[in-house]
């Protein structure tokens, strides 16, 4: 099984209405090396300002991004260069993070290359240090700044130290 930590970027609370402008995904393996970064045009007129800023991009340049569906076929392909083995989505915020893929991969490509499940990397930490008032946050390297691929890669070290130091039984 390969963990995919993935990240997204949207201008809005939900999929359909709103859309995904960004996402990152990184490999959890040493090294963290193996990355994929997708920007994707609106496929909505709606979207609020202050979901959008978070970004760090404007309306204006969202506007001439890559259509959703390509980025999105490019990702799958990109997907099933990793393994053949099962690939598990994983994020610091699923409920968020996964709906935006699963609908995506699910509108423009037809099947979710992740399946049907997911999982949450605050919960697992909660889990593990048998706390639920605890965060990981503060086992991430890479600085979260917002761009996608340095919060799935902060993410990833996090879970990368759960199990090297904290003794978390995962198969990487």
């Amino acid at each position: 099984m390969s963990y995919i930590m993935v990240d997204i970027e949207a201008d809005g609370p939900i999929p359909g209405d709103y859309s995904m402008i960004s996402f990152g995904a990184v490999v959890v393996e040493p090294g963290l090396s193996r990355t994929f970064y997708g920007q994707l045009r609106p496929i909505s007129e709606n979207w609020i300002p202050q979901a959008l800023a978070v970004s760090g991009f404007t309306r204006e340049q969202t506007l001439e991004f890559p259509e959703p569906e390509a980025v999105m076929r490019d990702f799958a392909v990109w997907l099933r260069g990793i393994s053949s083995d099962r690939l598990m989505f994983i994020s610091d915020n699923n409920g968020f993070d996964w709906q935006f893929i699963n609908w995506y991969f699910h509108h423009f490509t037809g099947a979710n290359p992740f399946g049907f499940s997911s999982t949450n990397l605050g919960s697992l930490y909660k889990g593990l240090a048998k706390d639920t008032f605890v965060t990981f946050k503060h086992l991430r390297k890479t600085k979260h700044t917002h761009h996608p691929v340095d919060d799935a890669k902060g993410n990833a070290e996090a879970l990368l130290t759960m199990k090297e130091e904290l003794g978390l039984k995962i198969r990487l």
